[in-house]
């Protein structure tokens, strides 16, 4: 797939064959591809928790928030949660806060989720302490983000955002997931 194609096809999936397994060799694949990307001063604050088990997997589940403009929808039901998580962590004693080393890690985490047939979702809506506990995580450690990350579950199409600006996604009533983006010529201010 060209670039393109793999941005095109990472779409924010939030419904996964749950039974369909990620392996853990698969995961430190894919955070090798954020380890080798930029990073702010290659200062390399970023950490990772790998969880391809059911149990911790139920855990982190249960501190995540899915879909805010899907208000009535509670996230994913048993059986099509992710089979995998990636948690995403700052090291304070590298650098905190964080520019944008996590925005760039979990892009090229999610690609090449994508290039090997998995989707994912960046998580930011986080019950922290929760997870930290669940985790055990060290206080020096501060959680980021989570990638959700699975065989996808959903079918997610793009479309041009209406002329009332409208970006909220929204699913139909056959359950496709529809992704308003604004046009290319609404985002660029100028040429030159």
């Amino acid at each position: 797939m060209t670039i393109r194609e793999l941005i095109l096809k990472n779409r924010s999936c939030r419904r996964f064959k749950q039974n369909e397994a990620v392996s853990v060799e698969l995961l430190r694949s894919w955070i090798d591809l954020a380890r080798l990307s930029p990073s702010s001063a290659n200062l390399q604050p970023l950490k990772y928790i790998i969880s391809s088990s059911a149990q911790t997997n139920a855990g982190i589940f249960s501190t995540l928030a899915w879909a805010g403009y899907l208000s009535d929808w509670p996230g994913p039901a048993e059986g099509e949660r992710p089979a995998a998580y990636i948690v995403v962590l700052a090291d304070k004693k590298i650098k905190f806060p964080i520019d944008c080393d996590h925005g760039i890690a979990a892009q090229s985490i999610l690609l090449g989720a994508v290039e090997a047939g998995y989707a994912g979702c960046i998580i930011g809506s986080i019950q922290r302490n929760e997870l930290r506990q669940i985790l055990k995580i060290p206080d020096h450690l501060e959680i980021l983000l989570v990638l959700a990350l699975g065989k996808p579950a959903e079918t997610i199409v793009l479309e041009e955002a209406g002329k009332d600006g409208d970006i909220r996604y929204w699913r139909d009533d056959r359950g496709v997931h529809h992704v308003p983006k604004r046009p290319l010529n609404e985002i660029i201010v100028k040429e030159f």
